[in-house]
């Protein structure tokens, strides 16, 4: 629990700086943030891809720029998670209704155990996650989800596009993927 708790609060101060405005390399961005947590940058304001890569739960590795000319729709979960598996079914939906427009899903497993996140997972999801139970890859985020569960919307050119801070709903998350997805593909 302890574990949780400083990684809640790391992330929390990481996302406090990040809603300050998005920042790369010493320019100001300027994004916008909802009230009801969804943080979204225009094409021309989007930072650098982020380098995200690790192991997956299912076993072998994975790195996000594999992915590259896909939309990538990232969803940080846990399997103790209440939020996490109520919107299962909803991302699971989503995906099956994007994948083919060039949508991509992938998971980020955190602060679980191995086979309690393989068994969330089995019969909910199809698309792989990456195992990552310190929390270490929402670091490699410019704009990082500041809990669990949290959704990062990446473009085509591997950029952070769209980072929602809460559980989602099918109906609220694909039209954000097929918008994104639509966007013409920007050099990296």
């Amino acid at each position: 629990m302890n574990a949780r708790r400083w990684t809640a609060g790391l992330l929390a101060a990481v996302a406090a700086v990040a809603l300050v405005g998005c920042t790369s390399k010493g320019q100001e961005k300027t994004c916008t943030t909802t009230t009801d947590g969804i943080f979204e940058c225009a094409p021309d304001q989007r930072s650098a891809p982020p380098k995200l890569a690790g192991e997956l739960l299912a076993g072998g590795t994975y790195d996000v720029s594999q992915a590259r000319g896909q939309v990538v729709v990232l969803n940080f979960w846990g399997s103790w998670c209440a939020p996490c598996r109520a919107e299962a079914d909803d991302l699971e939906a989503t995906y099956q209704a994007t994948k083919a427009s060039g949508v991509t899903f992938l998971g980020v497993n955190v602060q679980d155990q191995r086979d309690k996140a393989k068994a969330f997972e089995k019969g909910r999801v199809t698309y792989p996650s990456l195992f990552d139970p310190p929390s270490k890859l929402a670091l490699a985020l410019d704009i990082p989800p500041n809990f669990v569960p949290a959704t990062v919307v990446l473009d085509r050119a591997g950029r952070i596009a769209v980072v929602i801070r809460a559980a989602v709903k099918q109906e609220g998350l694909q039209p954000i993927v097929e918008r994104i997805a639509a966007e013409k593909s920007a050099s990296s």
